[in-house]
């Protein structure tokens, strides 16, 4: 007689990774209406925070229980808080605010991702696009208020890897750097903040220069941090020791990647460093989840954008002529690969 088993297979997994779009609506949902936010003063009940957040009373318990047993609310007598890790992330009043790239995710991607079956399907974008309308970028860079968002969001989900750009490179050796596409210029200004000696440029549209101007005010950069405007399709990037593209390469097709990447050695001297940060693809394609999920993103969000592995990128900066070619890891998902022109 065989000895019973003691593995069971369940559908378990299966059925909450299918189901997870309740779960990620639900803390999107407390994203937009602020939840967060309101609770930042301290404890409320169920009522109170109805009262305030205009919610009916009928789904406002299963609500916020929902997100006691998620993790992200914790509850004492009748009485809702924030965790640790809401409060320092999802309250918009502090500068760690994550919560404007899941407002966009909750306005726009959620949406977009119910027509994932489409786009793999066709090889074609499932945004703004799929019902002729301009991509996502013409429509930021003509409405000033919506791109300060987006900029604001993109600077939530960078600020960490940033921080830890700003730390791991060797700056002293280097006195000048650009960041391409620096958006609201986060990078930029952490690396000002940390290395005193260094000069900083963000290039971007220049709808983007106020914001970024603003930025590196707020921060008491404006001395050592500028703004030049560009399009980096139609010119050459501006000259520095170290060229930085952060969360760009994966917006582009492969050609335009390595033009991209060619440009960089261009503006760099000899000695100087090109810096990739994004969601790198571990090279076996088998555990950076996120980094794999952020490439189907592009393909509902760009004509031909793609994430790609560390070892792809190596190969991409090896091809246009860097050497001392090294891979990173940063925070949570994001890894750099740092190429050094000889």
């Amino acid at each position: 007689m065989n000895a019973p088993t003691t593995d069971i297979i369940s559908p378990e997994r299966i059925l909450q990774t299918g189901f997870a779009f309740w779960a990620s609506k639900t803390l999107l949902s407390a994203i937009e209406i602020g939840l967060f936010t309101e609770l930042s003063a301290g404890p409320l009940t169920a009522r109170e925070i109805g009262d305030r957040l205009g919610l009916h009373p009928r789904g406002q318990r299963d609500f916020l229980d929902a997100l006691v047993s998620m993790g992200f609310l914790e509850r004492t007598d009748s009485r809702y808080a924030n965790t640790p890790e809401t409060a320092l992330f999802c309250d918009r009043t502090k500068p760690t605010y994550v919560g404007g790239i899941l407002k966009m995710a909750s306005a726009r991607l959620f949406r977009f991702w119910s027509h994932l079956t489409d786009g793999l399907r066709s090889g074609q974008p499932q945004n703004e696009m799929r019902t002729g309308d301009p991509d996502i970028f013409q429509a930021l860079y003509k409405d000033t208020a919506a791109l300060e968002g987006f900029m604001a969001a993109m600077t939530g989900l960078s600020h960490a890897a940033n921080a830890e750009i700003a730390r791991q490179l060797p700056w002293k050796t280097w006195h000048s750097f650009v960041d391409v596409g620096t958006a609201q210029g986060d990078l930029a200004v952490q690396i000002a903040l940390a290395h005193p000696h260094l000069e900083g440029t963000g290039f971007d549209l220049a709808p983007v220069q106020p914001i970024f101007e603003a930025h590196a005010a707020r921060n008491g950069l404006s001395d050592r941090l500028r703004f030049q405007s560009g399009d980096f399709f139609a010119q050459p990037l501006p000259k520095a020791d170290v060229v930085l593209m952060g969360h760009i390469l994966h917006d582009w097709d492969l050609p335009t990647k390595r033009m991209l990447i060619g440009k960089a050695f261009d503006a760099l001297p000899s000695g100087g460093a090109l810096v990739v940060y994004e969601t790198i693809i571990d090279d076996d394609r088998s555990k950076n989840t996120f980094g794999l999920l952020m490439s189907l993103n592009m393909l509902i969000e760009t004509r031909g954008g793609f994430d790609y592995t560390g070892e792809e990128c190596v190969g991409w900066m090896r091809q246009a002529g860097f050497e001392t070619i090294t891979l990173h890891p940063l925070v949570g998902p994001d890894s750099m690969v740092i190429g050094r022109k000889p």
